[in-house]
């Protein structure tokens, strides 16, 4: 007798949250798409695991910039269980990306009205104010579309939400493994990240890259704002040769910090190496900008130089 349905959808969700974990987006989504054709082929409503579904599927297509079907899982994630913290962030992010200010004002201010301490949503709205100035000038507040009003009951749904917030955590030693974005990291957690981090480098020392991601992902689930730490796992992936991965890595590390030489490089050598010379070109300019005498980078050049002639 195969699996039951219910454990099905639980086992794809599991791994769909190990693929995230480590940088795997691509087969994070796979898994979350048949973890919610699954649920569905049930015939029940179960509209909280399948916002969750669509909610997780979302964040990966955040991290590989595909931010109008983040926006449209978000938006079905949000139709099942209104005022979700994460779908509404990750919405918030896709529509900023997108340079869709007001929409990502709207969903920065709805998160803030459900919990008025969450660091990204005040920095987004900080973000899209100087932005709504710029582009509407100073009447831009008349010009937004409406603000929905969160009931109270609502408020702070993470505190009381065990499903989507604490389920993993209470499984086992990674935390629920969409994103750590959006959560206020705590001081304990920043330091858990640093010992993690530490733990990652050290593992690469001894050339156990494929571990060292392990630990740098759980780092990331209790602080995602270490720019070395996403620089060190696209390390990592470079050495598994695992180029698309590492370029997403990198790209998270310079959002987190622009001046990141060892991303640059990093980023340059997954281009190089995917036969994109032109943006492995661009990334070894911005790095010499920033290091004019770096001998790896100007070595690196040359090469990409030959493959571009």
């Amino acid at each position: 007798m195969g699996p039951k349905l219910a454990d099905s959808v639980e086992a794809l969700r599991a791994a769909g949250n190990h693929s995230f974990r480590n940088g795997q987006f691509a087969e994070a989504t796979v898994l979350y798409s048949r973890a919610l054709r699954t649920l569905q082929a049930q015939g029940c409503s179960n509209p909280e695991e399948e916002s969750i579904l669509f909610s997780n599927r979302a964040a990966c297509h955040l991290k590989d910039g595909n931010c109008r079907d983040c926006i449209k899982d978000c938006t079905s994630a949000l139709a099942l269980i209104p005022f979700s913290m994460k779908p509404l962030l990750r919405r918030a992010s896709a529509y900023e990306a997108l340079e869709k200010y007001p929409l990502a004002y709207v969903d920065y201010k709805t998160v803030l009205q459900i919990d008025d301490s969450v660091a990204s949503a005040v920095e987004g709205l900080n973000r899209m104010t100087r932005a709504l100035m710029d582009l509407l000038g100073p009447e831009w507040r008349l010009k937004l579309p409406s603000i929905p009003l969160v009931p109270v009951t609502a408020q702070k749904r993470w505190d009381s939400s065990p499903l989507e917030y604490h389920k993993e955590n209470t499984k086992g030693k990674f935390r629920e493994a969409t994103t750590a974005k959006g959560r206020v990291s705590s001081a304990g957690d920043v330091e858990r990240a640093r010992i993690l981090k530490e733990e990652g480098n050290e593992l690469v020392k001894k050339g156990n890259h494929k571990k060292a991601i392990e630990k740098y992902s759980e780092s990331l689930s209790f602080s995602d704002m270490e720019s070395a730490t996403y620089s060190n796992r696209a390390l990592c992936h470079l050495a598994l040769k695992q180029y698309k991965e590492a370029v997403r890595d990198c790209t998270e590390a310079l959002r987190l910090d622009g001046k990141n030489v060892k991303a640059f490089y990093r980023r340059a050598q997954a281009y190089k190496a995917l036969k994109d010379y032109k943006s492995s070109f661009e990334d070894i300019n911005s790095l010499l900008q920033l290091e004019p005498r770096n001998g790896p980078a100007q070595k690196l050049q040359q090469e990409v130089n030959q493959s571009l002639n």
